[in-house]
């Protein structure tokens, strides 16, 4: 459930409310209208209100267009009551901890009541001159339910339901009907009602209905009418078996209800049969015994004529049906104002919180019983104390009134779930955990994460008794992973804590993850021994793969070192590592665009990407090492700080380059006397040289005589096209198709250079921007920064030496995620207690956005002037397209940007880039377009595309594509498209540019 009411903007606020016996009434806020001006005593004065009072929220004027993918301009065209339901819908999944994004595509109903259009109004009096295309969706009542609607790519039917006064609990009821027939397997019951103008006021005092004390006297002698009040409220509904079975959190059950239409003397007259009809109906649809409810929440207005009415007809039918209780009763009226068309939603919401807190909250103003009222022989009681329910060991069962002024009435009847609801405090001493616990969050933008990490620290220092592995698997199961990410981890609650007070935030980046598996010189004691201990996916895949080496000790030599340095047993220990390093970090999801292996570790890269089976992987690595290992020991190998071009004139045919580890970190390798020579020369030269402790010269002409036996192995395997692509360390290119399916490159692979700064270089063209080492540690990710040449590109490792296992591998996790790519944190919590718990919603960003903001976006910036001028002919094209394509009449009223003139640099294109797509959108700083966002998520619709085409085309001078935003779907790419598109045609003897399309014949 989410709900937004003056003074209660979540339903613990609400609750919090309830209990304590408060109401949100205030005057009329300045902002509204001038309260004084409009009162007057007298209801009868002529364009006046006898009242100055309501409940009012705060701000509606402000709203995070961003998040809900509006530009600014439309939302200070769209409806607040529109933008509020945004708001609870997103907030009501969330708290069902439903992550919304999962529902795209499904039959979700949205069911929304509501009766005014005060936003219509203003926009008809006071801007229909600055409509834009945005303007009759934005005022459309309809559209209410139908934004939401489409903001989560649902199927259900989407309506907004007015019937008056019960617009809201009509909606309600037609949503369950809808989950009942199967029309929608889940479902949004809404309400919203905002007062934005004086003249509903007056016009409601001029009918009779508002009381000039500002208060709902609901049952009590003082009724003279209700006051009004605005907000609204939302629940997540679905069949109780699917919940159950789900394991959902459950406030209430809705058992039945019903919906009918009586009038009495007079259209706007309550009809005290046809209220007794539409009970009785609820109650037989409900398959309930109205003696059995405990407690009715009332439509209780506090009107002279409606609560008699009221009382009769529920006393008949309600009342008297039970013998050993009287029925208590209530209005959430007293405490919020009569919230029109979203009373229903009000009215449900206090009494699904009644239920789940078992406990009743007092009706407030009652102080003498209504005389028109038989109470006791009604059997009725108002709840004027709060307290517990009247029969606490009974089945917790209530009704919910709401009667439209038409006479559309609505009754449903409400439960306690048959069964204890997850969710409620339990003992969390006992309760299991992951070594380390990591708490992730994100936001769309840098504010509102750590908006995100303060509220969830404000819940936290609030919230008695909670286990931080709750908190973890809650954040990773049920919120959306937005751009902007960061991720606490600890072993304790209390550096948890501390952390949120200082998220450190990284920019996402673009690119794509390549994995690199580590190659011989890594190994250490005890390599992977507290990942076995704690994830038991590590310890199965580990045990998997020495199955496939019967005769060597390997999980011993792992574990005590034992013959770990001997190359036959150090060889498989990196694979199995690797495999097993591979299987957990793809358990998380974690998938790899590319692969890169060193040396050793390009043969778990192929087992990775499905070149090798398991068990020839095995056989191959198995015959590597125990071929060297056979080998005479001896030779040496020696890093060089130094280019390969710097040594290779040295070389001989007994020393060669052994690896290329960077732009100047070579190792060489071969005869240990020519080695040591060649390293003195260097050494003598300012390079430094350091000696490898190893048994073999490895990747040298010292491998030759294990070649031919190898191949007879090579000769046995089965080799398969690889299905993630693979840059082979061999050729420091992508390897083509066949390359890693001949024995040919196996050989080259272990007598030949192992060329690592050309891979890193060719996974970086290939777009590959943060790097994953898969070994015993930060070998290969500390080289990585030596040859990467976009400053974006990172690499982090699994496993580092000397460090905690289990939290180095969350950090390298967390690293992944906070740069973009997907992570399933709901992995850390598989094999422990954790369960999901309650958390803060989502901190939006809300800024002003009002009828008279729609006119603050800047004048593009003016691009800087070059020596060369836009040919007229290209100039002349793109206004005769001005002309006849639709633009934005707010925006055509601005002064036009300057004659076409492209930009001198980078700098300059991206400024006028993001000015014209500011100006398109209504956003006041171009700073706040991010261009790393698609223009979908910006806001733009085809109005906005033509005119940010057409706009920007003039500007460079430039004929551009007419699907340029479709084609280059962020700011990021359009920059890249102009730059290029400008530096083709920059030069005196450049072709007539046509946009990238066909000349006209």
């Amino acid at each position: 459930m989410s709900c937004r009411f003056a003074q209660a903007p979540t339903p613990d606020a609400l609750w919090s409310l309830l209990r304590d016996g408060r109401d949100a009434i205030g005057e009329v806020p300045p902002d509204r209208w001038d309260a004084t001006a409009f009162h007057d005593p007298d209801r009868a004065a002529p364009g006046r209100m006898n009242s100055r009072w309501g409940s009012f929220l705060d701000d509606v004027d402000h709203f995070d267009p961003a998040f809900f993918r509006l530009s600014p301009r439309e939302a200070a065209m769209t409806d607040p009551q529109q933008r509020l339901m945004l708001e609870l819908g997103w907030e009501a999944l969330e708290d069902a901890r439903v992550r919304p994004g999962a529902l795209r595509g499904r039959r979700v109903g949205v069911f929304v009541g509501s009766i005014w259009d005060d936003f219509a109004h203003l926009v008809y009096r006071d801007a229909v001159a600055a409509g834009t295309q945005h303007t009759m969706p934005g005022v459309h009542r309809g559209m209410i339910a139908n934004r939401l609607s489409h903001f989560l790519g649902v199927t259900g039917p989407s309506l907004v339901v007015d019937t008056g006064q019960s617009s809201s609990l009509v909606a309600l009821h037609l949503a369950c009907q809808s989950l009942r027939s199967g029309e929608s397997e889940t479902a949004v019951a809404s309400g919203v009602n905002l007062s934005l103008l004086p003249e509903t006021s007056v016009i409601s005092t001029k009918w009779g209905g508002l009381s000039p004390d500002g208060r709902c006297y609901t049952f009590d002698a003082r009724a003279d009418g209700y006051v009004r009040g605005e907000g609204g409220g939302a629940v997540v509904l679905k069949p109780l078996a699917r919940a159950l079975a789900d394991g959902d959190r459950i406030y209430c059950v809705v058992r039945g209800g019903a919906v009918n239409h009586g009038s009495g003397a007079g259209l706007t007259v309550p009809e005290e049969r046809a209220q007794r009809d539409v009970l009785r109906l609820a109650y037989e649809n409900a398959g309930v015994d109205p003696g059995a409810v405990q407690y009715v929440e009332l439509h209780g207005t506090g009107t002279k004529v409606g609560d008699p009415i009221e009382a009769a007809a529920l006393g008949s039918v309600v009342g008297t049906a039970g013998t050993d209780r009287t029925l208590r009763v209530g209005s959430v009226k007293t405490n919020l104002g009569h919230l029109e068309g979203a009373a229903g939603i009000a009215g449900f919401l206090k009494v699904a919180l009644s239920v789940w807190h078992r406990q009743l909250p007092a009706s407030l103003n009652y102080r003498t019983p209504n005389p028109r009222i038989p109470f006791a022989e009604l059997r009725l009681a108002v709840q004027s104390e709060p307290g517990d329910w009247p029969l606490r060991d009974a089945p917790l069962l209530a009704g919910v009134s709401s009667f439209g002024m038409g006479g559309a009435n609505c009754h449903v009847v409400v439960s306690e779930a048959p069964r204890p609801a997850t969710g409620e405090p339990r003992d969390t001493s006992g309760v299991s955990g992951p070594p380390v616990t990591a708490w992730v969050l994100s936001g769309r933008t840098p504010r509102a994460l750590q908006d995100q990490a303060e509220r969830l620290h404000d819940h936290l220092t609030r919230t008695p008794g909670w286990h931080p592995a709750d908190i973890g698997l809650s954040l990773a199961a049920t919120r959306t992973h937005f751009e902007h990410r960061a991720v606490v981890t600890a072993t304790d609650p209390d550096t948890l804590l501390d952390h949120l007070t200082r998220v450190e935030h990284t920019e996402p980046v673009s690119g794509s993850l390549a994995f690199l598996f580590t190659g011989q010189g890594s190994q250490r004691t005890g390599m992977g021994g507290e990942l076995r201990a704690h994830h038991p996916v590590f310890a199965r895949a580990f045990d998997e793969v020495c199955e496939h080496f019967p005769g060597l000790p390997l999980r011993e030599a792992v574990t005590t070192g034992e013959g770990l340095g001997r190359t036959a047993l150090t060889q498989p220990a990196l694979f199995a590592l690797e495999v097993a390093l591979h299987r957990l970090v793809t358990a998380y999801g974690v998938t790899p665009g590319h692969l890169v292996g060193h040396s050793v570790g390009e043969i778990a890269a192929a087992h990775a990407a499905g070149v090798l089976s398991l068990p020839d992987a095995a056989t191959l690595v198995e015959a590597r090492g125990r071929l060297m290992q056979e080998l005479p020991s001896g030779g040496a190998m020696i890093a060089v700080d130094a280019p390969e071009e710097t040594v290779a004139p040295l070389l001989t045919s007994q020393v060669t380059v052994a690896a290329v580890n960077g732009p100047a970190a070579v190792v060489i390798a071969g005869d240990h006397d020519e080695a040591h020579r060649i390293a003195d020369e260097l050494t003598g030269r300012g390079h430094t040289c350091v000696p490898l402790a190893v048994s073999h010269a490895f990747h040298s002409p010292r491998m030759d005589p294990m070649l031919d036996a190898f191949r007879e192995t090579l000769a046995t395997l089965t080799f398969n096209e690889p299905a993630v692509p693979v840059v082979s360390t061999v050729t420091g290119r992508l390897a083509t198709p066949g390359l890693l399916a001949t024995p040919d490159h196996w050989i080259a692979h272990a007598r030949g250079t192992v060329r690592f700064h050309d891979a890193v270089l060719t996974a970086e063209q290939l777009g590959a921007r943060t790097f994953l080492e898969l070994g015993p540690d930060a070998t290969l990710a500390s080289l990585v920064p030596r040859s990467a040449r976009h400053p974006g590109t990172t690499a982090t490792s699994l496993l580092r030496r000397n460090r905690p296992e289990p939290e180095t591998f969350l950090r390298a996790l967390a690293h992944l995620f906070t740069r973009g790519t997907p992570v399933d944190w709901e992995q850390t919590y598989a094999h422990t207690d954790a369960r999901v718990v309650t958390l803060p919603t989502y901190a939006f960003q809300r800024e002003r956005h009002w009828l008279d903001t729609l006119d603050t976006a800047p004048r593009p910036a003016q691009a800087v002037r070059t020596v060369r001028s836009a040919p007229p002919a290209e100039t002349e094209a793109v206004e005769a397209v001005e002309a006849t394509e639709p633009t934005d009449p707010a925006e055509a009223r601005r002064e036009e940007a300057p004659a076409a003139s492209p930009p001198a640099d980078a700098r300059a294109l991206r400024a006028l880039v993001l000015s014209h797509a500011a100006a398109v959108l209504g956003y006041g700083d171009p700073g706040d377009i991010n261009p790393g966002h698609t223009f979908s998520d910006l806001g733009f619709d085809s109005f906005a595309a033509v005119e940010f085409r057409t706009r920007l085309g003039a500007a460079v001078g430039l004929s551009l594509p007419t699907g340029l935003v479709f084609e280059h779907p962020t700011p990021g790419d359009v920059i890249a498209h102009l730059g290029e598109r400008l530096a083709a045609t920059s030069g005196p003897d450049a072709p007539a540019d046509t946009g990238g399309e066909p000349p006209a014949d």
